[in-house]
């Protein structure tokens, strides 16, 4: 059971998910401690695929949920515990409080932001709108609370060609907000009408299909499975593309033995838990001579440390709570709703 990995100095290495399992922190005072403090606050972690392993294995043992943001948002409003602390990005967190308003709303840190979310300003976008009135605004889940109070749908990337194949079969026409990797690849799949914003992910928009060309030359056997905020190009390559969780669905059911993966390398984690027999390897963000940026790993998502939660738990909650004024999740609120209902039908 191993995954195969470069490093941003394109040294190979091998990890194995059973050897982080088995790591001292898991059993150490460290994990203990957490664990008392989150009983003793009523509160349960939430933590997103693309956090670190250390951070899942936490969420895991003190019965928390490791997921993608749609499952995220279900388990915090089904769950009892009365604060929700959020490992992910500042939208996660704010989708929880809107979902969530009586209860606390904790990460670990609020510095954690969203490439797709800071690339759609409320100002900007309220224009881009307002530009086209005769539109139905579907936004990802990727977004502020002001953007999805703005919009009359969000939905996650393993809704999203459902939904909008729904509101084409209305004759609806579409505004999709903010990635326009994701927007495309809708649009081709639904033949709907879309006017895509221009946002990008910083993790996907850096996957190369040259590189992942020549790695299937090396890996010819090999099936590659990619997420839709991923290029064109990567994503014509493809074997299967879905969501983080249709991603790992996917790598458990199909016959191939060495997978490919084009999304971020928090994924491994579950993934591989999900698939022991399976190989994996990571897609290549760089072309040739060229060094990555982020290397297949959000920045953000990475901000998200066991330190941070602890301080999140013991320390001055204002550095850690998620607010969201009471008017602004009223009407975030209502798009949410739709996109939960709506999933019911599938899910």
């Amino acid at each position: 059971m191993r995954i195969h990995m470069k490093q941003k100095n394109n040294t190979d290495i091998n990890i194995s998910v059973q050897s982080i399992l088995k790591k001292k922190y898991i059993q150490s005072d460290l994990f203990r401690h957490i664990s008392y403090l989150l009983k003793l606050k009523n509160a349960v972690i939430v933590a997103h695929y693309y956090t670190n392993p250390e951070i899942q294995a936490l969420a895991d043992s003190t019965g928390g949920k490791v997921a993608d943001s749609l499952e995220m948002a279900k388990f915090g409003q089904n769950h009892r515990a009365k604060t929700l602390l959020v490992a992910g990005v500042r939208f996660m967190g704010e989708t929880a409080k809107i979902l969530n308003p009586e209860k606390l709303i904790l990460m670990p840190t609020l510095k954690a932001e969203c490439s797709l979310d800071l690339s759609c300003p409320e100002i900007e976008f309220s224009k881009f709108c307002d530009q086209h009135p005769e539109r139905t605004v579907v936004v990802y889940a990727n977004t502020s609370a002001a953007i999805k109070a703005r919009a009359h749908w969000v939905v996650t990337s393993s809704i999203a060609i459902k939904l909008i194949d729904y509101l084409d079969s209305l004759g609806k026409k579409i505004i999709w907000a903010p990635d326009k990797h994701l927007g495309h690849y809708i649009q081709k799949k639904t033949g709907a009408d879309i006017l895509s914003w221009h946002g990008t992910c910083v993790v996907h928009d850096e996957f190369k299909a040259k590189s992942l060309y020549n790695m299937k030359k090396i890996y010819p056997k090999a099936a590659v499975l990619a997420h839709p905020e991923s290029p064109e190009t990567v994503l014509e390559l493809a074997d299967f593309i879905g969501s983080t969780s249709e991603l790992i669905k996917s790598a458990r059911s199909i016959a191939q033995k060495q997978i490919i993966i084009a999304t971020d390398r928090g994924i491994l984690f579950k993934m591989q838990q999900a698939c022991p027999d399976k190989i994996l390897l990571e897609a290549p963000t760089s072309e040739v001579g060229m060094t990555c940026l982020n290397c297949g790993m959000c920045p953000w998502m990475k901000m998200n440390t066991l330190k941070k939660i602890i301080n999140s738990l013991t320390q001055n909650k204002d550095d850690h709570e998620i607010h969201v004024p009471k008017q602004l999740q009223k009407k975030a609120l209502k798009p949410l709703i739709r996109m939960l209902k709506f999933s019911e039908k599938f899910f």
